[in-house]
């Protein structure tokens, strides 16, 4: 359950727990989290939205001439960090904001803002909550003398495995903890398929509470993995030849408590509101790829033989193609949307998955087949006579696909669109220019 907090709930928590700093905390158009750190008696500034930062120095915020923008904090993210404190006891606390023009109106171009334009959206439409449950996973590896990452992993496990073969575990047990003191509950927590592979799993919620998790949990897990001399990497592939990591996404909408998902009449017990809404997904699936696998590195993961997602198909059972229908019905009624990785900026992987949905709800899409067979094992022309397109293979062919997408740049916005664009496909003309190890390997000697 969220919780909440008033200005002066947290103006004593404050007093009681001896927070001297506290870090205005917000997300750029990449997904990398920024703060303002302030001290205590800025504080009620701070809660009254009047802090101001200069916005022209963040990754897709604005120009120079229009730099000037608030941080308006949202009061029920109060949060107080069990790792930090300073020499003399003094504890760190946090704040995730929103961010709002000089003349007071939502930044367009505020990934939180994006999804709470598309949740308004689904409100619009009836529904009262998108509940959504993150798997997100990661590596573990050494760092050196200095406390730079080596890529060294710190254990030899997989799948399940106990010490001494995951030798991550004290790691991770020590994340749960920490988690569990910052209100998340936990529901599972092991060891993934590659050696130094770890998956964490906590309670569904609310996608915008969702959204704030996952960037509260990627800093955690960071700095907890620090402390015990290990790097953190949600790097979708940083090994070749293993798994990579993913951010599964279940998800299903809700109108109050009632799950509208769920159909018990129906063979599979999902509602026609499911089915329209799966078929959105499969249907924009390719063009918010850009936005779900949003790094060249993405696309090393999206591979066939280790278990991620390659085609747009769904089933019940097979865990080979893109959407996967969990067992559970009733209340868990839900999807499984398997290719999002964790480099995804939560918020706009979220905006993205929900406009595809309701897309298929509203224009009453027909669900395509389900696929019971192991599609890795099809060839290209049985993938095709079953329908079954492919996920974009590189970067460069999922922003062509996501240029192509009226839902999904309705999605993100002109603002947002525009300049998530121009990153990526400044990041792509780096890449593609780089001469690379491999090539070094394979053709300097023979030619």
């Amino acid at each position: 359950m969220a919780r909440t907090f008033t200005k002066d709930e947290i103006l004593a928590s404050v007093e009681r727990e001896n927070v001297q700093y506290i870090r205005l905390m917000f997300s750029d158009l990449l997904g990398t989290i920024k703060n303002v750190e302030i001290p205590r008696s800025q504080l009620g500034k701070a809660l009254d939205n009047k802090m101001m930062f200069d916005g022209s120095s963040i990754e897709g915020f604005v120009r120079i001439e229009e730099s000037d923008m608030y941080l308006y904090p949202d009061l029920n993210t109060w949060m107080i960090f069990p790792w930090s404190s300073d020499s003399e006891g003094g504890k760190v606390a946090g704040l995730l904001c929103d961010i709002y023009n000089a003349d007071g109106t939502p930044f367009a171009g505020d990934p939180r803002g994006i999804l709470k334009r598309a949740l308004a959206e689904a409100s619009d439409m009836g529904f009262t909550a998108m509940n959504v449950g993150p798997e997100p996973e990661f590596f573990l590896f050494k760092s050196d003398e200095a406390g730079e990452p080596t890529m060294r992993l710190n254990d030899k496990g997989g799948y399940f495995d106990l010490a001494p073969l995951d030798l991550g575990e004290n790691c991770r047990r020590e994340i749960v903890v920490t988690l569990d003191k910052m209100g998340f509950e936990v529901e599972a927590s092991h060891h993934e398929v590659a050696p130094g592979q770890h998956e964490i799993d906590f309670k569904y919620a609310n996608a915008l509470q969702a959204a704030d998790n996952i960037q509260m949990f990627k800093l955690m897990v960071k700095n907890i993995a620090r402390q015990h001399g290990l790097h953190a990497t949600f790097m979708p592939k940083p090994l070749y030849g293993v798994n990579g990591s993913g951010m599964h996404c279940h998800q299903s909408l809700f109108k109050g408590s009632v799950n509208s998902f769920y159909d018990e009449q129906d063979e599979l017990g999902l509602s026609k509101t499911a089915r329209q809404y799966l078929a959105g997904i499969l249907k924009h699936a390719r063009a918010f790829a850009a936005v779900t696998n949003p790094v060249v590195n993405s696309y090393k993961r999206l591979v066939p033989g280790f278990e991620a997602p390659c085609y747009v198909a769904w089933s019940p059972k097979n865990r080979s193609p893109l959407v996967r229908v969990p067992a559970s019905r009733g209340m868990s009624t839900r999807i499984e949307l398997r290719n999002p990785d964790p480099a995804a900026n939560p918020y706009l992987a979220l905006a993205v998955m929900l406009k595809a949905g309701l897309d298929g709800i509203k224009n009453e899409l027909d669900l395509p087949e389900q696929t019971d067979r192991n599609i890795y094992v099809m060839d290209e022309s049985e993938r095709k006579d079953a329908g079954i397109e492919s996920l974009p293979s590189t970067l460069a062919e999922a922003l062509d696909a996501l240029k192509e997408s009226k839902v999904i740049r309705d999605a993100l916005g002109d603002h947002a669109f525009q300049h998530f664009v121009e990153a990526k496909e400044i990041e792509w003309d780096m890449f593609r220019t780089q001469v690379h190890p491999w090539e070094r390997e394979q053709y300097l000697s023979l030619y």
